[in-house]
């Protein structure tokens, strides 16, 4: 499977709640299933594979493939508090399965019942993953391929040549597999070509000295895991002695003037708070108040979403109804459609009482 073949996943057509129907909170089952999860602070992770969650090796931890979908525990605590923090993040790759999408939606809020449903739940869409999940990794991989849809069996990946798009985003080495095409250039971030044996670092003119330091970084780790046998070499954008690299991805092309940006960067926007609110058999999303908002304002019988611009956070009141907490995701991802929102805008669910520093930040 390769990023420009596959069928890039459509997120306005993931319908979660047909997949919440297969919600399984048999304690037994569920018990079975997450074993220790999150009794101990540090991270885990699982790989949704023929519409189950299975345990990610801890070597690969880092790792991703942009045709499948993860889910990501981190239990953390505050310095002199016994009680434990959880932060669930269910990762989507661009080029993942509708079922395997929605399996980790559910098995997200699986999860989230087994530890108490206190846990803050976030949504990380690939190439929009928020600052939070990307602080885990010292290096954040996406490979191109993964696990086939359906029951078809799993079958090892073959090496290949590819290129690799590197950014530097805080203190996190960020490496994505694009096209092997000059169309994947551009002048203000740093490619990575591995041939295997063969290893090529292309810094576009406007690349920033960290990521250039970065990227060799990752270098070096390739070469290192091959035991020490692949020979790095390192181009500049105008050199001219360059031609094993332009080989290597089909020859020159016109390379985009594109410089690197700050993703996180927050969009200027309105403050909402919307009520929602089912007392005509339908959702219906009532806005409540503008730019002025408090916490004061938060009702424990029901679910509030609070849309920030950049971001939208769902709030589950204490005593809100069981099954509406279950669909929170749902609500959210129906309210970023409604209204018209980019499909990858990041979406993340906070309990009442478990609410966390970001999202009390934005209130008076």
């Amino acid at each position: 499977m390769s990023i420009s073949m596959a069928k890039k996943l459509n997120i306005d057509e993931l319908d979660v709640a047909e997949y919440l129907e297969k919600l399984n909170l048999n304690s037994d089952e569920v018990k079975k299933q997450w074993g220790d999860a999150g009794t101990k602070v540090g991270l885990k992770i699982w790989r949704v594979e023929n519409f189950k969650v299975l345990p990610w090796p801890e070597k690969d931890y880092g790792k991703f493939y942009s045709g499948d979908s993860y889910i990501i525990l981190n239990t953390w605590s505050t310095d002199g508090e016994k009680a434990l923090g959880h932060d669930i993040h269910f990762w989507l790759g661009e080029t993942t399965s509708q079922d395997e999408a929605g399996t980790a939606a559910y098995k997200t809020v699986e999860l989230d019942n087994f530890l108490g449903t206190g846990p803050v739940q976030h949504r990380e869409l690939q190439g929009y993953e928020s600052e939070l999940f990307l602080s885990y990794f010292k290096q954040f991989v996406i490979l191109s391929g993964g696990v086939d849809s359906g029951f078809n069996i799993v079958k090892p990946v073959e090496y290949k040549p590819q290129l690799f798009h590197i950014k530097s985003v805080n203190n996190t080495l960020t490496v994505t597999s694009v096209p092997i095409s000059s169309d994947s250039l551009n002048t203000g971030d740093v490619f990575v070509l591995d041939q295997g044996l063969k290893i090529y670092q292309w810094n576009g003119c406007k690349a920033a000295g960290s990521e250039k330091h970065k990227a060799m970084e990752f270098t070096s780790s390739l070469k290192s895991e091959r035991s020490g046998k692949p020979e790095v070499v390192v181009f500049d954008q105008d050199d001219s002695d360059a031609t094993p690299f332009w080989d290597g991805i089909g020859g020159k092309g016109t390379i985009k003037d594109e410089p690197s940006v700050n993703r996180f960067e927050k969009v200027a926007g309105d403050k909402i708070l919307i009520r929602l609110s089912n007392a005509s058999g339908t959702m219906e999303f009532k806005e409540e108040a503008k730019n002025n908002i408090s916490l004061s304002m938060l009702d424990t019988n029901d679910i509030f979403i609070v849309d920030v611009a950049s971001e939208v956070f769902v709030w589950i009141g204490a005593k809100s109804n069981v099954n509406e907490k279950s669909a929170a995701f749902k609500y959210a991802m129906d309210y970023v459609k409604k209204t018209g929102k980019k499909s990858y805008t990041q979406i993340t669910r906070v309990v009442e009482g478990n609410e966390n520093a970001s999202f009390k930040s934005y209130f008076n």
